[in-house]
This record gives C-alpha cells, structure tokens and sequence, in this order.
C-alpha cells in the first residue's frame, strides 16, 4: 500500500513503498503492548518486522512465546516506524546490543515509539532526552528517574515521539500512529476491522477509577513480582546514561 510522504529525523520516506516498522521483542515482554499495534500497522499495510537477537522463540511475561522475524542484525536499515513494547524490562535494560540497536535506528527512523514501559527502554538508550513521554500508570516516577518529562496521557505525542499509556493503550496508539502516517481513512477502517468499540464491564482502568483497596493490591503484586529487579536497572542503566551525557564534554 503506498503511503503519504512523511518525516522523521530529517528523513522524508518513499510514498511509494509501504511503511517498515521495526517491533524489538524481548524475554519478558507484555504481548498486548506490540499485538494491539501489530494489528493496526499490517492492517493498514505496513510492513512490520519483529526484531530479536535470533530467530528463536522469544517467551513473554505470560509464557507466550513468539517467533521473530527478522534479526538485529538482518532488519531492514531504513525504518519508518521504531517500536518497543513493554513488560518485564529490568533484562532488556541492561542489553547493550538492544541498546545500540536502538540507538542506531533511532537515528533515522521518521517515529520513535513505545507502549506501556517500553519508553524506559526508551530512555535507557537516550532516545527521550528532551521529549515527553507516556507509560504505565505505575511507572511513571521510574521514567522520570532518567530525565524524561512524564505524561499521563494514553497517548502522548511529542513531535516524531509516539508513546502509549499502560498496554490496552496499544491499540490507541497504533491506530493515533496510523491515522498520522497514512491519514484518519486508513485508521478508521482499521479500527473497523478488528471492531475497537469498548465498552468495559468495570471502571477499574485507572488508579481513579479502580480505587485504593485495588491500587493497594496491585502495588503488593508488583512489588512482589517486579520491585527489587527493576530498581536496580534502572539504577545501573542510570549511572550508564549519565556516562553517556558526560562523555561529550570530557572529550
């Protein structure tokens, strides 16, 4: 499907080939967060690479594995559209290859984006200095952390930055990326598709909404499950970033 021109990082792309979209899978990751987009993207005929470190089975925080399609070593050099779901990142954060990929094609890819905790890694590899971003309600004093100016929005769109709100934002997010690619036509049909009119049995999507009985319950969950391994991360990716932004001047 050809596309309208559009521009990134100084890189105007070809409006008569599809769009490529890197998506970068990880062990631990959120399926939703990169399934919602996915949909939306090749529905709207965009090309859509997953990118790992092999062609092997990458499991997810849920035990779902996923086949990549693509390496990091044999994705596409131009990409349109740079994606990193979120998940389980206190591994991911520490991957320097992942890290360098990213930092790599974020150098000319037209949009960098995230859903969900996917904008840490983000962070990690210095692609939101100086941006807002989105990302789970319960991680934004984390993303804040590396300098990022936090949003609450579900999705948060600052210049060719595109991120998402906690994982059923995906789907928001990758019919708001559509629709300023290829136009609001090709996200509303889109959107028709895969019938995207919810309507949830309970107004427990939001700290707001849930209350703090379920608020509590679910930071007791996290704690347990993610506390101690993702604050040491991002300490330690941290300290890395921080060497990164004061290498430039000892130079």
């Amino acid at each position: 499907m050809a596309h309208e021109t559009t521009q990134g990082n100084g890189r105007e792309t070809d409006s008569a080939r599809p769009m490529e979209v890197g998506m970068v899978l990880y062990g631990g990751h959120t399926m939703l967060d990169f399934v919602g987009p996915h949909l939306a993207f090749a529905s709207a005929g965009m090309r859509v690479h997953l990118v790992s470190d092999s062609l092997g089975p990458v499991v997810s925080d849920t035990g779902v594995a996923v086949l990549p399609t693509v390496t990091l070593e044999s994705c596409p050099a131009d990409l349109d559209i740079l994606f990193v779901p979120g998940g389980r990142v206190d591994e991911v954060l520490l991957d320097r290859a992942k890290a360098e990929f990213l930092s790599h094609h974020g150098r000319t890819a037209s949009y960098i984006t995230s859903v969900c905790t996917g904008s840490l890694v983000l962070a990690a590899a210095g692609l939101l200095d100086g941006y807002r971003a989105a990302t789970h309600w319960a991680t934004r004093d984390q993303l804040a952390r590396f300098g990022v100016e936090v949003s609450d929005e579900r999705v948060c769109v600052d210049r060719n930055r595109v991120t998402g709100g906690g994982v059923t934002a995906g789907i928001d997010f990758g019919l708001t990326l559509v629709a300023r690619t290829l136009g609001e036509d090709a996200a509303k049909l889109s959107q028709l598709a895969m019938e995207y009119n919810p309507r949830p049995p309970f107004d427990a999507g939001s700290p707001e909404g849930a209350g703090p009985e379920v608020v509590a319950r679910f930071a007791e969950f996290a704690e347990a499950t993610f506390g101690e391994h993702i604050d040491e991360s991002i300490a330690r990716t941290i300290s890395r970033v921080l060497e990164r932004r004061a290498a430039p001047s000892e130079a």
